[in-house]
């Protein structure tokens, strides 16, 4: 590909980084501010309501953001003259940023089981909470949607790092 104008580049890095704080950021803030902080002062089956309700409103974020970095992923990736092919590992770069796909490919696994599996249960336990939902089914889906919600975290610190050993090469 040709070199793309300045401008082109500069607002697909901007919408690349903006989506990044987007999607990180949301996960990063619940996992070390929110959640601590709604085990501390919620019933079990008050933090599984708050749990989804807070990610109704974060996964359209964090899809829409998903898609947008796939988008100025790709033209970034074809813009950059380190690129020569998506297996590619000859350098540091290549390396790095097979790396961080390998790691977003998990994200997205880990993010589609709670967005297909986890989060539906959830509702469905909270429809039935009134007809007898029981305690340890409630801390049970509560446990596996913060596990999960742990598992990005961690991803997410890992795609960051691959990201800055790619940039460093």
């Amino acid at each position: 590909m040709d070199n793309p104008p300045v401008w082109a580049l500069t607002l697909v890095y901007w919408l690349h980084m903006l989506a990044t704080v987007a999607w990180i950021g949301g996960i990063v803030s619940i996992s070390i501010l929110v959640l601590p902080a709604a085990h501390k002062s919620l019933k079990p089956v008050d933090l599984l309501a708050f749990i989804e309700a807070m990610q109704k409103r974060l996964e359209p974020l964090a899809w829409f953001s998903l898609g947008l970095l796939i988008a100025t992923g790709l033209f970034q990736l074809s813009a950059n003259s380190h690129y020569n092919g998506f297996f590619d590992v000859s350098t540091q770069w290549s390396l790095a940023i097979l790396v961080k796909h390998g790691l977003v490919v998990v994200m997205v696994v880990v993010s589609a089981v709670q967005t297909w599996e986890v989060l539906p249960a959830i509702r469905r336990t909270l429809m039935r909470r009134e007809k007898g939902a029981s305690e340890e089914e409630i801390v049970k889906l509560q446990k596996r949607e913060e596990r999960l919600l742990r598992m990005n975290f961690i991803l997410s610190i890992l795609i960051l790092g691959a990201t800055a050993l790619a940039r460093s090469a």
